[in-house]
């Protein structure tokens, strides 16, 4: 991988987004910048979702070079575009930006999420038996679900989309018209759950502060080698994560996801691959089983 432009002697990184006050993005770059023997710091850069100048000015800041690498997230991965160079295929084809570099005097949009995402679902999925072959179903269909679906399509995936919007389904479905994406309305799930070997959530339902609340019912019973994947890294074992994992089943949450595409962000910004172990330790964590 190529670094984004020539080396400086002092990295300044950082995030944009809104709000920022919780993000573990911080400690893993510093993490990571210490355990790859570089100089620099990493800076959190909350701009309100209708302050358009604000963006403009800071991304005017990577063109100057005075700011060599941004993560993006919620609510600007989308809202970034009109103002990259270039987009990378895989975040066009996502349709959202999560990473930001200049190279060759040229902004560049990319996203790692997908590629952070599936590294992290393999490591984690390993050797276990799949239930139902390589189906999975997605709840949601917001910016993280364009992500996991992307990921899920190019690793041979059948996936299918629960959405209580299925509107907003099927119109993320339409954009990868070269596969076949089914969609199904939520309460048809819950009634025929059992045919898939992957759950994954990208809904924001168990986030802190709402850690008791889960996407699915409570009594929700899954099919034998069910994997259960939710995006949700906040608080470090869901309600979902906790109730599957006590039938028996193998469930994790994000935060590998988050440590995985953090890690494929600073390889971009700095042409150096940060250690995954140093990198959870940062965030007082290690690799979930």
């Amino acid at each position: 991988m190529q670094p984004a432009n020539l080396q400086p002697s002092n990295f300044q990184l950082g995030l944009i987004g809104y709000p920022l006050g919780h993000s573990l993005s911080p400690k893993i770059h510093a993490a990571a910048l210490k355990a790859c023997g570089l100089e620099g710091n990493y800076s959190l850069f909350p701009n309100h979702p209708e302050d358009r100048q604000g963006l403009k000015e800071l991304l005017a800041r990577v063109r100057a070079g005075e700011i060599h690498g941004l993560n993006v997230t919620i609510p600007h991965k989308q809202s970034v575009i009109e103002f990259m160079d270039e987009l990378t295929p895989t975040a066009q084809a996502i349709g959202a930006v999560n990473t930001i570099y200049l190279r060759k005097d040229k902004l560049i949009g990319d996203n790692t999420d997908a590629a952070g995402f599936l590294s992290d679902l393999k490591k984690f999925i390993g050797n276990r038996e799949l239930g139902v072959g390589k189906s999975a179903i997605v709840l949601g269909a917001g910016g993280s679900a364009r992500a996991v679906v992307y990921a899920l399509l190019n690793d041979g995936w059948q996936v299918t989309l629960a959405a209580r919007r299925t509107e907003q389904a099927e119109q993320l479905a339409n954009s990868f018209s070269s596969y076949k994406v089914q969609v199904t309305d939520f309460s048809s799930f819950i009634i025929h759950h059992s045919s898939f070997s992957l759950l994954v959530n990208t809904t924001p339902v168990g986030m802190t502060p709402n850690i008791d609340a889960s996407p699915l019912p409570e009594n929700t019973i899954y099919a034998k080698n069910t994997i259960i994947y939710d995006l949700v890294y906040n608080p470090r074992e869901t309600k979902l994560v906790r109730d599957t994992r006590a039938q028996g089943l193998s469930a994790t949450t994000g935060l590998g996801m988050l440590i995985e595409q953090a890690a494929l962000a600073f390889e971009l910004w700095t042409d150096h691959n940060p250690p995954r172990k140093i990198l959870f330790e940062a965030v007082g964590a290690t690799r979930p089983e």
